[in-house]
């Protein structure tokens, strides 16, 4: 099995999608020469800082759009959800084990050029370790075994120098299952796996798997600052990181280098954080902004009204759930989880959090996911029921537990805060005494991935379209320390994620996800709630934009009239 262009041609399980994304397959011509870039700014009204700019350490959409401006990947994912096409490399084989992915590099990939500013006020501590990184060499085979070696084996140098965590790495069981990385000649590359991974081709498509360059890792070793990584970040991207200003701005320069030609048609591209939905609307009107992040869903008919503005809309795909942690009493206990589950009112949640402007979740990922199985219902809600289930389970009294929210919007749940007061007020109704904590979004992952929680609003955007990044990545057992909110390893759940991971037809696969989707809703480890419509405003003068539905921002190919 080989990649190729022809890949972008075939169908797939989104293919309600296919119109939209077309576009992405032309964009993959051969690297491009030095060009003079349009003289246009584009400015992005965001909702968050960056955690940092190193995506293999995150798992959220709008971290991976940052990475998205800055690197490429071995392959890149079709938006239509038909697969992957060529990246940083060109071709790849696949052995008849399925076990060996080769594959053969491009070649004249520059990385960028960076000039590093020390912005005012900043500690020499904390300055970049350089003033300007210029590259000696092109792209090779050498940065591709840096990227994935220093995620995969504990005792890399710069690993050691900069211990930190993957979590989409191990999650999605790369771990485990990589056992060799090597590099064949400067533009080969090959992997081998311990077993079998039908959506290997996916997994190295994301964020997490951008490719970085060994030269500047190296210098950074050489100066003892290996964390510069995260913070003054080098790609092949279509944009150069120029400076970042928490709380304020993050400003990029267009690749003027960028080896597919033609495509990055801004000179600059900036980040404006804005956490308030409201001032970024405002700034959209004034024209300070030309793309914007999350509008409150009351907000969508005056932005569809506004003749400066546009409206493009995707089905969602994606999931807000509310997680239980199993690893803590009294959530341990199957009783506690159906009571809980039993008690929360979804329609009354969509009607006023979303304002009609989703659909109710009942599965761990959503209707457009192939292998969602339809027979699947929802437990009734039913505040008396749920009330003599948590007497039963030895809690006559009700409980007393906290309930995490982030404060920031996120494309599956525009307003969190409401959401927990909403469900606050359900489960009073069955003795529940609730108290909601709110964090901005990174402090809320760090307390949710080391389990310091009871209960907590979070939620998924499909990073491709296969089940494993659902099933694997929120309930596996390799995702405990990452995106698996709920701390649940469930050995027969795991068990069948484990072997479908490892099957190739498709049929097969999907027969393992059902199962696997019943068990779940036996369990309970977290209630589904909703799947959001995903609205991108744009001001009117902005051409070439599509809506990525597994969740970044991208700006390839998008232009001011």
């Amino acid at each position: 099995m080989k990649g190729s262009f022809a890949t972008c041609l075939r169908g797939g399980p989104m293919k309600m999608l296919l119109h939209a994304f077309a576009w992405l397959c032309l964009l993959w011509p051969g690297h491009g020469q030095p060009a003079k870039l349009p003289d246009a700014t584009l400015v992005y009204c965001s909702e968050a800082n960056p955690q940092g700019f190193d995506d293999a350490q995150y798992a959220t959409s709008y971290d991976a759009t940052v990475a998205f401006t800055l690197y490429d990947r071995l392959v890149e994912l079709n938006l239509d959800g038909s697969g992957v096409s060529p990246g940083l490399a060109e071709s790849w084989e696949i052995s008849a084990d399925g076990r060996e992915y080769t594959f053969h590099l491009r070649h004249g990939v520059k990385f960028q050029t960076v000039k590093f500013k020390r912005m005012p006020g900043m500690a020499r501590d904390n300055a970049p370790a350089i003033e300007v990184f210029k590259p000696t060499r092109e792209f090779n085979a050498d940065d591709v075994v840096f990227t994935f070696e220093r995620m995969l084996n504990p005792e890399h140098p710069f690993r050691k120098a900069y211990p930190t965590t993957f979590p989409y790495f191990q999650g999605l069981g790369l771990a485990k299952n990589i056992t060799r990385i090597e590099a064949i000649d400067p533009y080969t590359v090959r992997f081998m796996l311990a077993n079998i991974d039908a959506p290997f081709l996916h997994k190295v498509a994301m964020a997490f798997a951008s490719i970085l360059s060994l030269e500047y890792a190296n210098i950074l070793l050489d100066k003892q600052r290996a964390s510069d990584i995260n913070r003054f970040p080098v790609g092949t991207g279509p944009f150069i990181f120029s400076e970042y200003t928490k709380d304020a701005s993050i400003y990029l320069d267009g690749n003027p280098d960028y080896w597919r030609p033609g495509i990055v048609k801004v000179d600059k591209l900036v980040f404006d954080i804005t956490v308030d939905a409201a001032v970024r609307l405002q700034k959209m009107r004034t024209g300070d902004c030309q793309v914007m992040s999350y509008p409150r869903p009351a907000d969508i008919a005056a932005i569809r009204a506004d003749p400066k503005l546009q409206l493009p809309s995707v089905v969602g795909f994606n999931l807000a759930f509310l997680a239980y942690n199993t690893a803590k009493q009294p959530f341990d206990s199957l009783l506690v989880r159906r009571a809980l589950d039993m008690a929360i009112d979804k329609r009354a949640i969509l009607n006023a959090v979303y304002q009609g402007e989703a659909q109710v979740a009942t599965n761990p990922m959503p209707p457009a996911q192939w292998s969602y199985d339809k027979s699947i219902k929802d437990a009734p809600y039913d505040p008396v029921l749920a009330k003599a289930l948590l007497a039963e389970a030895g809690h006559p009294d009700g409980l007393t537990l906290d309930l995490l929210a982030m404060t920031n919007q996120r494309p599956y749940n525009p307003n969190a805060a409401l959401m927990a007061q909403l469900i606050q007020q359900d489960w009073a109704k069955i003795g529940v005494r609730v108290n909601v904590v709110t964090y901005e979004v990174g402090e809320f992952l760090q307390r949710a991935r080391r389990g310091a929680f009871d209960t907590l609003l979070v939620g998924w955007t499909g990073d491709f379209a296969d089940p494993d990044d659902w099933l694997g990545m929120l309930l596996g057992c390799d995702a405990l320390k990452s995106s698996n909110f709920s701390k649940w390893c469930y050995k027969p759940f795991d068990d069948l994620i484990t072997q479908a991971r490892a099957t190739i037809d498709t049929n097969s696969r999907a027969t393992l996800y059902q199962r696997a989707q019943q068990i779940f809703k036996e369990q309970v480890p977290f209630t589904p709630i909703a799947h959001a419509t995903v609205y991108q405003p744009l001001a009117r003068d902005v051409r070439g934009f599509r809506i990525d539905p597994f969740g970044p921002t991208l700006f390839l190919g998008v232009s001011r009239k």
